[in-house]
């Protein structure tokens, strides 16, 4: 189809009733009331849709606009292709014995068969569950177990990690085994492999094989399982790393996704107009709800530049297409602004966009606004547990607020800051940031003890980070509860390394931490104390977790020490340890 010109993109957006709907009706509402406390904007009534719901009435409204463009794959989809691949898809995964409510786990990157498991999976109930694509085998052995994972959609590899190997090396039995009838000791529920490639090796079936091996009466089931399925059902399952060791399965509903997914794009002020840049990983939020789904609930188009991040591609991705929005975490607007290319893009598209993931230095963002024409550029906090965000900037508040913080209530959350006595502290305070509402996940899949811990009865969402509220309702992100570290927009959980660390035979302890770095805000140090008699260097530990955890994971700076710094009662002191870092670093 023909692409918009720049006068196109620049008429007046009309009203977004009947698609995200529009957004908070008075500033005013969202102040504080009683302390830190704030509660976003109600008129506007929640959707009762599920996601398929969402994909069927926007291609019924906007069929034969563009809903998909995947550059790197040369693949462009108006929204009728894609509700039409999806129904392939759908009725050929019932096809191979899954039924709602199976989990299906997608371990890929930004590809275009992930798009379409997305919504074919919501279009029959059965729940996607998002593996990293740097994940390494310890890691994709349990978040397939922890879900009991019937079927697996992978890639053939990705940059240097060869999927179909990793997972021969957890289930050797494939290469014997019928595709669909793998019964692998490793891996107790996986049965049906598919890779996303046009030929398959033994056991595994190819995904072109799944979209033709629907028969009719496959077909005939898709309305009336769609029209049984009920928005509260869970839909997503999304790994996040522990503070107590092995990741937590998010499990999130389709009224938890299509609500927040409709007032992020809302806040950005969407309509089908819009063009949307997305170079963040789909196996995130950021790019799974507030990015494929965002636009779904508008109409808008979906721009995937590569299957990873590049900024050459991203730039050219913009120019291209005329992206009205673009999406990142700030370490990939630092690398565009600095790329080679940025001199020859065109940004007279751009108007808008969202960074998440990691505080925003406020040069790179005033940069952004006057060197990439991102004028309406937005700031957005959450979790994957809130769906995932409470709080976003508008297009129109001052610059120096959608720096210095994360914006004010999204509608239909509730917010406090809550001191440790548990009682809401005065406005301006730092206090553990709480959330309740429509966003909050159902709970971790399989895990009630870790929900209990993290959802308490009145069912508020313990963040565990520390943050301010004004009195105009503006909410800042000070600090953190939990001993986690961001390092370039991905969390990181200590605990997780550490226990990881520990099965390494030579280690009799480790303690795992932050310290500042330039580039991605935050590295991982790991602290050793070697058991007796044993010598290890920093190579040997890097090349134990090689291969084992996502390398975003693997520390950067690795020490022995002869013992690690305590509490009377036994508790590490990470804050000296880091201390220490900084200053050896700084030398």
């Amino acid at each position: 189809m023909k692409l918009p010109t720049i006068d196109d993109l620049s008429k007046p957006i009309t009203s977004l009733e009947g698609t995200a709907g529009p957004v908070q009706n008075s500033t005013a509402d969202l102040k504080p009331r009683g302390g830190s406390y704030v509660c976003g904007d109600t008129s506007v009534p929640l959707w009762r849709k599920t996601v398929f719901d969402v994909l069927k009435d926007t291609a019924a409204e906007f069929g034969h606009r563009d809903a998909a463009i995947f550059c790197e794959h040369d693949v462009r989809w108006s929204w009728s292709d894609l509700l039409q691949k999806c129904d392939d898809l759908a009725s050929g995964l019932l096809a191979v014995g899954l039924a709602p409510g199976d989990r299906v786990g997608i371990w890929s990157p930004n590809r275009p068969e992930w798009l379409l498991m997305q919504f074919a999976t919501a279009r029959v109930g059965i729940i996607l569950v998002n593996i990293n694509p740097s994940y390494r085998v310890y890691e994709l052995e349990y978040a397939l177990n922890k879900s009991g994972c019937k079927a697996l959609v992978l890639a053939e590899q990705f940059k240097t990690s060869d999927y179909v190997d990793m997972l021969r090396e957890l289930a050797p039995e494939i290469d014997n085994s019928e595709p669909g009838q793998l019964n692998a000791a490793r891996l107790k529920s996986l049965r049906t492999v598919i890779v996303t490639s046009d030929k398959a090796a033994d056991g595994f079936f190819a995904f072109g094989d799944i979209l033709k091996l629907a028969g009719p009466a496959h077909r005939q089931r898709l309305d009336e399982i769609s029209t049984s399925l009920d928005p509260d059902d869970p839909i997503n399952i999304q790994f996040t790393s522990g503070t107590t060791g092995s990741p937590k399965g998010a499990t999130l509903t389709h009224y938890n996704i299509v609500n927040n997914a409709r007032f992020v794009a809302a806040t950005m002020r969407f309509s089908q107009a819009d063009r949307l840049c997305i170079p963040v990983p789909l196996y995130h939020c950021f790019g799974m709800v507030m990015g494929t789904l965002g636009c779904a609930t508008t109409g808008a188009a979906m721009v995937f530049p590569a299957e990873a991040f590049d900024a050459a591609s991203t730039l050219k991705a913009v120019s291209d297409e005329r992206c009205t929005a673009l999406f990142g975490v700030p370490t990939m607007f630092v690398a565009m602004l600095e790329a080679p290319e940025f001199a020859d893009s065109d940004f007279a598209s751009l108007r808008t966009g969202c960074m998440a993931g990691a505080p925003c230095p406020i040069e790179i963002m005033k940069r952004v606004v006057g060197e990439m024409n991102m004028r309406e550029v937005t700031i957005a906090y959450g979790m994957t547990e809130t769906s995932p965000v409470s709080f976003q900037s508008h297009a129109d508040d001052p610059l120096d607020k959608r720096v210095s913080t994360v914006g004010r209530i999204h509608p239909h959350v509730e917010v406090k800051a809550i001191g440790k006595d548990g009682k809401v502290v005065p406005v301006g305070d730092a206090g553990e940031l709480c959330t309740r509402g429509y966003s909050v996940m159902r709970g971790y899949w399989d895990d009630d003890e870790r929900t209990a811990e993290t959802i308490d009865s009145a069912g508020w969402m313990h963040t565990g980070d520390l943050a301010t509220i004004d009195a105009e309702g503006y909410c800042a992100i000070v600090g953190r509860v939990k001993d986690m570290l961001i390092r370039g927009g991905e969390n990181i959980y200590p605990r997780e390394v550490e226990e990881f660390l520990f099965t390494h035979p030579k280690v009799a302890e480790v303690q795992v931490f932050g310290v500042p770095d330039k580039k991605y805000g935050e590295e991982v140090c790991a602290w050793i104390v070697l058991k007796p008699g044993e010598k290890a260097d920093e190579e040997e530990i890097r090349e134990f977790c090689r291969g084992q955890i996502a390398h975003f994971k693997v520390p950067r700076h690795i020490r022995f020490r002869e013992e690690l710094p305590m509490t009377v009662t036994g508790k590490p002191q990470k804050f000296i340890m880091r201390d220490e870092m900084i200053k050896e670093l700084a030398n």
